[in-house]
């Protein structure tokens, strides 16, 4: 069974702040602060795990496992990128199975043509609508969990079709079964604010660092309409920066410790990441 807490979250109308998570260190991190839901992003696992763009390139296998690791390693329900579900119907049936099997809570797909790219970046190409709607349904019914294991049905239509068109699609989404909508790669408050006055389903904000769309507050997000959002590249583009500055400190003095790039505690570390489970296992066992 998923894990309740997204569809008692969306039922109760409590608007949801999902951090995007690149690494089980990120998610170790995302522990101790206390987020109670995260999402397994794509493009940052694959760039974590593999170094290689978010551009179809990583495997459904691939990014199993990696959403599986999530799984155990984060205290919070999993929102996982499935990108467009990994091929044709039967693969997106799948698809579904395995990630709800992995523990996953919501699984997002989206109607771009395979190989599919980051919904921030150029030359997107969308499937026919009707294919992305065959996929919701089977995806729909593929899922064993109808009450908890959540369809997020997304988008890329913005880019290359309009707005329009964009918002015909989100419509059939629904319909099909989807039941949380993503409007990828708005372009204004304006289009944020229309495509949630158009729907009653629930809608995904994607606050992407870097990307097309406007980042604007929780508060003003859940006042648009939305329902929950994402932070994608947070954690990535955070953790790049604070590496870049200290490994050029590193090159350039030759010292670890840079004054402007803070490290976490090591000990605290080691207890996040479990190591007392070890220290007290070999106490117990340890000749």
């Amino acid at each position: 069974m998923a894990n309740p807490i997204l569809r008692q979250k969306l039922d109760r109308g409590e608007f949801i702040v999902a951090p995007g998570l690149h690494d089980m260190i990120a998610a170790t991190v995302a522990n101790k602060v206390g987020f109670d839901i995260v999402y397994g992003t794509g493009y940052w696992l694959t760039a974590s795990s593999l170094g290689l763009p978010d551009a179809g390139i990583a495997t459904y296998t691939q990014m199993l496992d990696r959403m599986a690791t999530l799984v155990r390693t984060s205290k919070g329900a999993v929102i996982a990128d499935a990108d467009t579900g990994y091929g044709g119907l039967l693969n997106v049936h799948h698809t579904v199975r395995g990630y709800e099997a992995a523990g996953v809570t919501a699984i997002q797909l989206e109607d771009q043509e395979f190989p599919k790219k980051c919904g921030h970046t150029p030359n997107k190409r969308c499937v026919p609508m009707q294919d992305m709607v065959e996929k919701i349904k089977v995806a729909a019914e593929a899922r064993e969990d109808k009450d908890n294991f959540l369809i997020i049905a997304r988008t890329d239509a913005r880019a290359s079709l309009g707005v329009d068109e964009a918002m015909r699609r989100l419509e059939a989404y629904a319909e099909a079964g989807a039941d949380i909508l993503f409007f990828e790669a708005p372009q204004s408050e304006e289009e944020m604010r229309r495509a949630c006055a158009a729907f009653d389903t629930p809608m995904l904000a994607n606050m992407a660092d870097g990307g097309t769309t406007p980042i604007l507050p929780a508060k003003v997000l859940e006042e648009i309409g939305f329902a929950l959002a994402i932070y994608p590249s947070l954690t990535s583009l955070s953790a790049a920066a604070a590496m870049e500055r200290a490994l050029s400190h590193l090159k350039d003095s030759g010292l670890s410790q840079a004054p402007e790039v803070p490290l976490f505690d090591f000990n605290e570390f080691c207890g996040l990441i479990g190591f007392q489970e070890v220290w007290d296992f070999d106490k117990r066992w340890a000749r």
